[in-house]
């Protein structure tokens, strides 16, 4: 494992006074082949006063926690997290219901055990060059599969999220007697606070390589049932010669493995990963509302009409439900009401309505719903539509076509070119103004010049009695 040359210094005077190891998430990253600048260090035989004199020199050291025996080492612009091992007693209900004392005499294989899954409990000693891998997790690695280290696992239900957020992350499956552990701690979701169950579903929505095995382990743990805007989807059918994959539920879960898969979500911000995930899980929300059989063309059909509009409330109460930040509610709902544009309306798109929706659309982008409507139709397999993909790239480039594909058009017209007129400001300003950001939408004007002269001409105009 190839550490950085300044973390191998600290480590050297570190072990002088202790037994260093590497351990977690930065070495299960490390064995499957992933970059990873995450160095957490455990150290075993020393006392936390001293593990901190030790650590002085090298640089800047934040005590944590000293109940937690941990200390953040900042060094030539890295941060290193270093602890002590420690015994975990449960104590009370949920996440923080713990005494933790730290221990330093706890050997390898004692201190691997308070952790959650086999693959996050090896450890990597650098000064041997060899795992400590006391509960088999480079096997489970291998497999790809999330086993719990020990019967602790179930005093913590954070535990389980965590699960589902690895599994996605990882294309983990997980273990059936982890997945029935789980089942016996599904009751104890409530005692989890809202900021922490944020944590897990964030990870899940900007580091995912496969988010449908995520939404498996809600769905095998019996978890599904605290987010009850998708267990819905999992009892909604859909038509099967539109969606031969099935329910709404493995329609979603196709979808949100097709956006991952999509170069823009992968080249995006965290911020807008995190946005575009939100709004593929989101999508179909609106279909156990509108969900019905009727006749269409002489046979009975599958239909959810409306499903756009009756999808924005269902996507705000998840967010709430879940701790999303605020900006979310703005950026995720336009996304879902108009995830079916490209299916309204004949012949070609005109300059007026691209505009309209690129306003509707605001915060979010033309361009952020042209990536949920190509996830949308890729969660069909095995359909392929030439027919919609050609629909979705017209919209790409006449949103080009007008410079609007990533913001929405602003108005020219402002209330100082009023003034500049010679009117005073007051309540009439507002209806001249949003006249002219009207004509401006449908293209009467493009540029300040042409929006001055139709200003000089509308206010010309006597209004009709």
């Amino acid at each position: 494992m190839k550490l950085p040359p300044d973390l191998m210094v600290v480590l050297e005077a570190v072990r002088r006074v202790g037994r260093p190891r590497l351990v977690g998430g930065g070495v299960r990253d490390w064995l499957l082949g992933l970059k990873s600048q995450d160095y957490d260090i455990e150290v075993a035989g020393v006392d936390f006063e001293s593990l901190q004199r030790t650590l002085a020199p090298f640089g800047a050291t934040d005590v944590v926690g000293r109940s937690f025996g941990v200390i953040k080492l900042r060094s030539r612009n890295r941060e290193y997290d270093f602890s002590l091992p420690r015994r975990e007693s449960k104590t009370g209900a949920g996440h923080r219901g713990f005494i933790v004392q730290p221990d330093p005499e706890l050997s390898d294989a004692e201190a691997a055990a308070r952790r959650d899954f086999t693959v996050n409990a090896i450890a990597y000693d650098p000064f041997e060059d060899c795992m400590i891998d006391p509960h088999g997790g480079q096997e489970d690695l291998k497999k790809r599969v999330l086993r719990h280290t020990s019967s602790a696992f179930s005093d913590d239900p954070l535990r389980v999220l965590r699960g589902f957020q690895l599994a996605a992350r990882f294309d983990f499956t997980l273990a059936p007697e982890t997945a029935a552990l789980c089942r016996s701690i599904s009751s104890t979701y409530g005692e989890l606070p809202k900021e922490r169950v944020w944590g897990e579903w964030d990870k899940w929505a900007v580091k995912s390589t496969k988010p449908s095995r995520g939404l498996e382990v809600l769905a095998e743990t019996d978890w599904l049932r605290h987010f009850p805007e998708i267990a819905a989807l999992a009892d909604t059918p859909q038509d099967p010669e539109w969606h031969p994959e099935g329910n709404v539920f493995a329609h979603t879960q196709h979808c949100l493995d097709a956006l991952v898969k999509l170069t823009d979500w992968q080249l995006s911000s965290a911020a807008r990963r995190r946005q575009l995930s939100f709004a593929v899980l989101a999508h179909d929300f609106g279909k156990p509302a509108t969900t019905a059989r009727a006749e269409r063309k002489g046979r009975m059909r599958i239909i959810s009409p409306g499903h756009e509009s009756a999808g924005v409330e269902p996507s705000l109460a998840f967010l709430r439900r879940i701790g999303a930040p605020l900006e979310l509610d703005e950026l995720v709902p336009p996304l879902v009401l108009h995830h079916l544009a490209h299916h309204h309306g004949q012949g070609s798109f005109s300059d007026s309505a691209v505009r309209r929706l690129a306003r509707k659309l605001a915060p979010a982008t033309i361009d952020d719903l042209l990536l949920v409507m190509r996830a949308d139709h890729d969660g069909r397999p095995p359909l392929h539509s030439p027919e919609t993909l050609a629909r979705i790239d017209e919209l790409a480039a006449k949103a080009e076509e007008l410079a609007i594909q990533a913001t929405a058009p602003q108005p020219i017209i402002l209330g100082r070119h009023l003034i500049a007129l010679g009117h005073k400001p007051g309540p009439d300003f507002k209806p001249v103004l949003d006249a002219a950001f009207e004509a401006q939408l449908d293209g009467q004007f493009t540029d300040e010049t042409g929006g001055v002269a139709w200003l000089r001409h509308y206010l010309s105009v006597p209004p009709l009695k």
